[in-house]
C-alpha cells in the first residue's frame, strides 16, 4: 500500500471513466465523511493485489475517493495500469481510516483488528514511514513481530531488524470502515437504480460503452 498523492494524465478516458464509477457506486454505503482513506483493487478468485493506494489526510469522501480510486487502479507503481479487460474479475475495496491513536509498545496493537504506521529511521539516517490496513497481517498468518518486521522491509529497511531497533519505532495504530465491492456486484447495483429510476430496458455491462 503505497501513500502517494499522484496526479493522473494521460489516461484513456474509458478506464478512468470505468474505474471512477466503479468505486464511487460504493460511496453511498458510507455515512463517514472528512477522513483519511485508502482504495484497494484485488482481481481474480484468489483476489490478487492488484493495486492500493491512500492517505492519511483528512479527505472529504467524494473528492477522496474520486482521486484515489484512478489513482490505486492506474498509478501504482508496483503494477501496471488495470485494463478495461480486467474489469469484470475486479474488486474493490474502500476503507476509511478511523480511531488513530499513538503507542509507546510496538506490540501494543491487535491483528486483524488494527491497522499500523510505522515511522522509523533508517540505516542511512533518512525517516521512513510504512502502512498495513487492519485486514493485512490476518490475511498472510502473520504475528506482531513478523507484521512489524515486514513493514520495516517494506519501507525500505535494508539492516539487519533487532529487537532493540524494533523498540525505537514509533507505531500509530488505527481501525478502519471497510466496504468491498465485486465488478458483479456493481453491475447489478447500477442494474438496479436504472430501473428504480423508470427505465424499462436492461443496461449494457458498463466496460462495453464505447
Amino acid at each position: 500500500m503505497l501513500i502517494s498523492p499522484v496526479v493522473l494524465t494521460g489516461t484513456p478516458s474509458l478506464d478512468r471513466l470505468s474505474v471512477h464509477v466503479f468505486c464511487m457506486s460504493m460511496g453511498l454505503c458510507f455515512t463517514s465523511v472528512g477522513c483519511p482513506l485508502f482504495v484497494t483493487w484485488k482481481i481474480g478468485r484468489d483476489k490478487r493485489l492488484r493495486g492500493c493506494i491512500g492517505t492519511f489526510s483528512a479527505m472529504n469522501l467524494h473528492s477522496g475517493l474520486r482521486e484515489y480510486t484512478l489513482t490505486s487502479a492506474l498509478k501504482d507503481s508496483r503494477f501496471p495500469p488495470v485494463t478495461r479487460d480486467e474489469l469484470p474479475r475486479l474488486f474493490c475495496s474502500v476503507s476509511l481510516l478511523t480511531n488513530f491513536e499513538d503507542v509507546c509498545d510496538y506490540m501494543d496493537w491487535e491483528v486483524g483488528v488494527h491497522g499500523i504506521r510505522i515511522e522509523f529511521i533508517n540505516e542511512k539516517g533518512s525517516k521512513r514511514t510504512a502502512t498495513y490496513l487492519p485486514e493485512v497481517a490476518k490475511e498472510q498468518g502473520w504475528d506482531h513481530i513478523q507484521t512489524i518486521d515486514s513493514l520495516l522491509r517494506k519501507g525500505g529497511y535494508k539492516a539487519p531488524i533487532t529487537n532493540d531497533f524494533r523498540k525505537t519505532i514509533k507505531l500509530t495504530r488505527y481501525r478502519s470502515e471497510k466496504m468491498t465491492m465485486s465488478y458483479t456486484e456493481y453491475l447489478a447495483h447500477r442494474q438496479h437504480h436504472h430501473f428504480q429510476n423508470g427505465i424499462g430496458h436492461p443496461l449494457p455491462p458498463y466496460n462495453h460503452y464505447s
